[in-house]
């Protein structure tokens, strides 16, 4: 299963409005973990940046002036992208921006749903958080994930955060085993899975055992599961050893 975490920085907010693509950022995950593989560049928009939307990401037009446009990198974005699902905060507006990009020129895809599945994680987010905050920070602080090095809007370290939310958020771990110092690679100098070990002379861990009141209300829990669903597993589990 080969994933894109990807995200993108814009002149404005609205495309209807002309604006455009400045920087895309995107890392690669396959089976849960990320490869090291990564796609990155700033595009020059041969445009106008609004205000509102230089405040929010800092990229100026004087730092884009003598970067590519986005006819030069579209095909080996294309070729980055193509056949992966695409996990993308907010997805119908970067969505939105890339089609509109796409439709400029005339490489064969006219629409990044076309070469790629789509997935909304600001919608996965709602659904399993409703009626809280979801942007990226709030994930961040709910899972978390570190996002310190966030005091702007990058293409690539949003990416890399939202790497970070997306497995957390879908019950996995972006990092099971010893990474390098260069933070890509998660195995060791010859490729092989590296496992972490507890130190052997570490304290004993503290066990925690349910109060009496405690215990009760579990018993009430299992009663009320043992009435609504006419009898519940957990009174099959054997009690743990004293």
């Amino acid at each position: 299963m080969r994933q894109i975490v990807l995200d993108t920085e814009t002149t404005g907010l609205e495309v209807g409005l002309g604006h455009r693509i400045i920087e895309i950022g995107g890392v690669e995950i396959v089976n849960r973990r990320l490869t090291g593989r990564h796609f990155h560049k700033y595009v020059d928009p041969e445009r106008a940046i609004d205000d509102g939307a230089f405040e929010v990401h800092g990229i100026s037009s004087e730092f884009l002036a003598d970067k590519p446009r986005f006819a030069e990198v579209a095909e080996e974005f294309v070729n980055f992208v193509r056949g992966a699902e695409l996990i993308i905060h907010n997805a119908p507006f970067d969505v939105a921006f890339l089609d509109a990009e796409l439709a400029r020129l005339e490489i064969g895809v006219d629409r990044i749903g076309d070469i790629c599945r789509i997935t909304d994680s600001l919608a996965l987010a709602r659904y399993k958080h409703p009626g809280q905050k979801n942007n990226l920070d709030a994930l961040c602080r709910r899972y978390q994930v570190d996002n310190s090095a966030r005091d702007l809007h990058g293409a690539l370290l949003d990416a890399e955060i939202l790497a970070d939310v997306y497995l957390a958020m879908t019950g996995g771990q972006t990092q099971l085993f010893g990474a390098s110092q260069e933070g890509g690679d998660r195995a060791g100098a010859e490729g092989r899975a590296v496992q972490a070990r507890l130190s052997a002379d570490r304290p004993p861990l503290k066990v925690v055992r349910a109060s009496d009141a405690e215990a009760a209300a579990h018993e009430a829990m299992l009663d009320l599961l043992d009435g609504s669903s006419g009898g519940s597993l957990w009174r099959d589990v054997p009690a743990p050893s004293q």
